[in-house]
């Protein structure tokens, strides 16, 4: 017998993919209320300037105690720059990092000086300085979110011709769960960590595509596969029999991406810190969806469309090119006993 069955629980899988979409659709929802955007944008969108400053350890008593947030948004708020994003970084906090509107040579010396009389004194060489204007961030928005279009095109497009077109479109659905859930997660992380996403998190989204499709693409070569090799079982067996075929694969190959990842998002830097984090999020929602959500809304779709054709003719739906319609016939009048049944028996008997 087969060993484990997505498609008994198929409720249990959808429901919890239902309730992390709308919680991520609410999240966003709460973000773009208060931002003006579905998550919290960098200066790579909405343009400004960024000082990155460290604290001067060389001088004596200067790195004593870490920076204390408080004072920088009160030199902020002095400076009426009270709705910029703060961030302290650096193992021993005596990084700052500062996100604003766009400042000009004058104010961001204004503004360096009077962090300095509060804080302390701060190291010159590693003083980071940063100015994006609002074109090139609507810009760089605008390129992100067609690279995301065209990719969903494309892969519609190539299951499309490869499987089926039903195929593509859970395939798509499964993408879209996978980006969804992803981009609300750090949209709740905007809200409650002040998180920007900026460029590399439209790259993390490319990339958890990617995973997500190939992985999916994966265990329906299988199921297409048992389909005309065991043309007389339903597509329920055929799905559950397909998944359990790849399910070690899907499992061990998510695994061992993830290991890399979890060593950049704990030893990396600030910068790739994050982006390691969304890949992490993503290939993991991306092995659940292709296992989970695309397989067993296949199934529900090929059971409904079943329905809909006399016995007839129903089977000539799963009818590949080179089927004889004895072939077809034998669809339409399944044996008790089916051989994928027998498969799985002789290989439950082997083990």
């Amino acid at each position: 017998m087969i060993q484990f069955s997505v498609i008994k629980r198929q409720r249990i899988w959808w429901s919890i993919s239902g309730i992390g979409i709308i919680a991520s659709i609410l999240a966003m929802i709460v973000s773009f209320l208060t931002f003006n955007a579905p998550l919290r944008p960098s200066l790579d969108f909405i343009g400004g300037t960024r000082l990155q400053l460290e604290l001067d350890c060389n001088i004596p008593d200067n790195c004593n105690n870490p920076i204390d947030i408080v004072e920088v948004r009160e030199v902020l708020n002095n400076q009426d720059l009270g709705n910029s994003n703060v961030q302290i970084v650096g193992n021993s906090q005596t990084g700052l990092s500062i996100g604003t509107k766009t400042l000009n040579v004058e104010k961001r010396t204004q503004l360096q000086n009077v962090l300095s009389q509060k804080i302390g004194t701060f190291d010159e060489t590693k003083t980071q300085i940063d100015t994006v204007g609002p074109t090139i961030g609507q810009e760089l928005f605008v390129s992100g979110l067609l690279a995301l279009i065209v990719s969903f095109f494309g892969i519609i497009a190539y299951l499309s011709v490869r499987f089926q077109f039903d195929y593509a479109i859970f395939a798509i659905l499964a993408l879209f769960h996978d980006v969804v859930i992803t981009a609300g997660i750090f949209s709740v992380f905007g809200l409650v960590l002040g998180l920007e996403v900026d460029s590399l998190f439209l790259v993390a989204l490319l990339t958890i595509i990617g995973f997500s499709v190939n992985d999916t693409v994966v265990i329906y070569d299988r199921i297409r596969e048992n389909i005309e090799q065991y043309p007389e079982d339903s597509i329920n067996t055929i799905v559950d029999y397909g998944v359990n075929q790849t399910l070690t694969r899907s499992v061990n190959t998510t695994l061992t991406t993830l290991l890399p990842l979890v060593g950049i998002f704990l030893f990396g830097g600030d910068t790739l810190k994050y982006f390691a984090l969304a890949l992490i999020i993503g290939f993991t929602l991306g092995s659940y969806s292709s296992i989970f959500f695309a397989s067993t809304l296949l199934a529900w779709w090929r059971n409904r469309r079943e329905n809909e054709y006399d016995k007839s003719d129903k089977k000539s739906y799963y009818k590949s090119d080179n089927q004889s319609d004895e072939e077809i016939y034998q669809e339409s009048n399944p044996q008790s006993d089916s051989k994928l049944d027998e498969e799985i028996n002789n290989q439950t008997d082997e083990q």
